[in-house]
């Protein structure tokens, strides 16, 4: 029982500094690629371009954020459970899906988080420094490169792990909807994040936060 609950609570964490590493990537022109699921979907569903080095522990030991982010620069992806630790490093993923107009990254992401729907992928892009995150085969969130308040982040990777739009509400953000069905644009203190497939959900946190607004009209 203790074992689950740590957990429940770690996967949000985890999934912070994955984001941190990210952003840090982006701003570097970088392009990187982060599988999060569990050992037995990743079993048999990978390959390795390089000697692996073992390392024991977790994403969340000291200093080891930025292990893995050296890792991310090499050609493949990183690897990781959703508790952090690190399966493998420079892979190529088998479970792809083509998507029109992209590269193996976005095929890879879109293609294994199709055939394992509890799992994550967070694509860094080279060519324009943005950060896409994907679930269930399509991208819930883009976002750039610029920082954002570490409150802020942490309550991102709630809603991510978590899918409680209202604690993107709680964090000040402001929504503003775009023609796109089914999606919003999130501003938060100079970096903007496209969230696909929440608008509805996130819409509804709104008016739970402001009843006041509803009343008015």
């Amino acid at each position: 029982m203790t074992e689950v609950e740590k957990t429940d609570i770690s996967r949000p964490e985890v999934m912070r500094v994955i984001l941190e590493i990210s952003k840090k990537l982006a701003k570097d022109k970088v392009g990187a690629l982060f599988i999060l699921s569990d050992r037995a979907k990743l079993r048999g569903n990978f390959v390795q371009h390089y000697p692996q080095i073992k390392f024991t522990g977790s994403l969340l030991d000291k200093g080891m954020d930025a292990v893995i982010e050296k890792l991310a620069s090499l050609d493949g992806a990183v690897i990781l459970t959703q508790e952090g630790e690190l399966v493998a490093y420079g892979s190529r993923v088998l479970k792809s899906e083509t998507m029109l107009g992209f590269g193996t990254r976005h095929a890879a992401a879109k293609g294994f988080t199709s055939y394992d729907q509890a799992a994550t992928a967070v694509l860094v892009s080279e060519e324009s420094g943005w950060i896409k995150v994907f679930q269930k085969g399509n991208i819930v969130l883009e976002t750039d490169s610029v920082d954002i308040e570490p409150s802020t982040l942490e309550k991102v990777a709630s809603f991510l792990m978590n899918h409680d739009t209202a604690l993107l509400v709680g964090a000040g953000i402001s929504v503003a909807t775009l023609s796109v069905p089914a999606t919003a644009v999130l501003i938060v203190g100079g970096t903007y994040m496209v969230v696909k497939n929440a608008f509805t959900m996130i819409s509804a946190a709104l008016k739970r936060e402001h009843p006041a607004s509803r009343e008015k009209k």
